[in-house]
């Protein structure tokens, strides 16, 4: 392959790169400038509330339980060996407030409910219903993509909420009802060591940020999908996997900022 084909293919490269980006950062910018989409086309938010949730709502349940029993049994025999099996209910909730239930929650919220959304505005741009908004003077931004975004900001906090409250009942079954750990204990250690505004509340903003970046990253790649079935297997693919690097580097940024 010659020197002239490898620069012809960096520059493509770069200049399809570059493009993405330019279109990414409108995108957000628009959607971010559509905040009013809460008050001007309340119902389609809402719909798309009902959708997202409902999508996600049963695989968060499921996994929170189980998530929560592991954490319990592992939680125990550790701190059984230093003799404070009763601080597991604490560990168990610290735990899921702070970094496992965002986490977790978003990256699953990701390969349900944001690969559907990619889908969706995937098919819209291949069957050209995009094109036509345009054409009748409707505004895609503000019909079809910021009602998802901000949706998806609003779901997964929800989300993060009901699995934390889940997967620490998930702890409690097993630490208290088969292990055997005091259940005054388990809710008492819990209940001082927790605190609403250093933990939940940062758990909850994080679990906001990451909502927001994954339901941008979804409409982002169901935009620029190409119009064929192939571009849009493969753009609900790199939503999963951009989405899931997304939110492990969000969550290593935002926790070196909140706990520093």
């Amino acid at each position: 392959m010659s020197i002239v084909t490898w620069i012809e293919r960096i520059g493509t490269s770069t200049r399809e790169g570059v493009t993405g980006l330019g279109f990414a950062v409108r995108m957000l910018a628009g959607m971010l400038a559509n905040v009013g989409v809460w008050f001007t086309r309340t119902r389609l938010v809402v719909g798309q509330i009902h959708f997202l949730g409902n999508y996600s709502l049963l695989i968060m349940v499921v996994s929170a339980a189980f998530i929560g029993a592991v954490l319990g049994l592992q939680s125990f025999y550790t701190l059984s060996r230093l003799g404070a099996e009763q601080a597991v209910g604490l560990l168990v909730a610290l735990a899921l407030v702070r970094e496992l239930a965002p986490v977790i929650v978003a990256i699953l919220f990701a390969g349900r409910a944001g690969t559907a959304v990619t889908a969706e505005i995937g098919l819209m741009k291949a069957g050209e219903q995009l094109a036509a908004m345009e054409m009748m003077g409707v505004d895609p931004m503000n019909r079809v993509f910021a009602p998802r975004f901000w949706a998806g900001g609003f779901v997964v906090p929800v989300l993060t909420t009901l699995f934390a409250l889940v997967g620490v009942y998930g702890g409690y079954a097993v630490a208290v009802l088969w292990l055997g750990v005091d259940e005054g204990a388990y809710w008492s250690v819990m209940n001082s060591g927790v605190d609403v505004q250093a933990d939940i509340m940062q758990g909850l903003l994080k679990s906001f940020v990451f909502g927001l970046a994954v339901s941008f990253l979804a409409v982002y790649e169901g935009a620029m999908a190409r119009p064929t079935p192939e571009g849009v297997a493969q753009a609900t693919t790199r939503t999963v996997v951009k989405s899931a690097l997304m939110v492990l580097a969000l969550d290593f940024l935002l926790t070196a900022v909140m706990f520093s």
